[in-house]
């Protein structure tokens, strides 16, 4: 079977779900941001915007909201100290499509950068409510008012118990029409 260093980046890549207490360092956010912008979009559009959130206190008030509307008080980050929200302007036909491709990308390149990550639900809902409206005003991101949550992408130097490995490929995955 054909390999190369991106096959591989995408065949070993998992979620992390526990991380060190240690800050992505700027050049290395700075790569996996360049990446998510890059992702595919319709028509070119690009929809989405990615909002790159390393102060603690809004970090830790993205987790209480996130949570809260899971009904829980923990946190949903898994300890991340980084999280890159991505939002896509509802006015574009494929604004789901187009973020949750940023998504992808930003995943696939913190892997290949040595990074955990993860991606989190619940921006759709967060963003949705007042406080969160309020969260894209204060942070002065353009036409928030168009705006939908497409999910969050937890980043930080994975914890040995964070990975683990792949479970095996399902039976049928591919069905190939010759």
């Amino acid at each position: 079977m054909l390999t190369n260093e991106t096959l591989h980046t995408l065949e070993t890549r998992r979620s992390c779900r526990a991380y060190l207490d240690r800050q992505v360092d700027a050049e290395t956010l700075d790569a996996v941001l360049q990446a998510g912008t890059f992702a595919p979009t319709g028509m070119g559009r690009q929809s989405p915007v990615i909002v790159a959130v390393q102060d603690k206190a809004a970090r830790d008030e993205l987790s209480r909201m996130n949570a809260a509307i899971m009904g829980s008080d923990g946190d949903p980050f898994y300890g991340a100290l980084t999280v890159l929200v991505v939002l896509a302007d509802t006015a574009c036909g494929t604004y789901q499509y187009d973020g949750s491709l940023v998504m992808g990308n930003l995943l696939n390149a913190a892997a290949s950068l040595g990074l955990g990550s993860c991606w989190i639900h619940r921006a759709k809902e967060v963003f949705a409510t007042a406080e969160g409206k309020a969260l894209l005003q204060k942070w002065g991101v353009p036409n928030a008012e168009r705006l939908e949550g497409i999910g969050n992408c937890i980043l930080g130097y994975p914890a040995p118990e964070g990975e683990k490995p792949a479970a095996p490929r399902k039976e049928g995955y591919v069905t190939y029409v010759r």
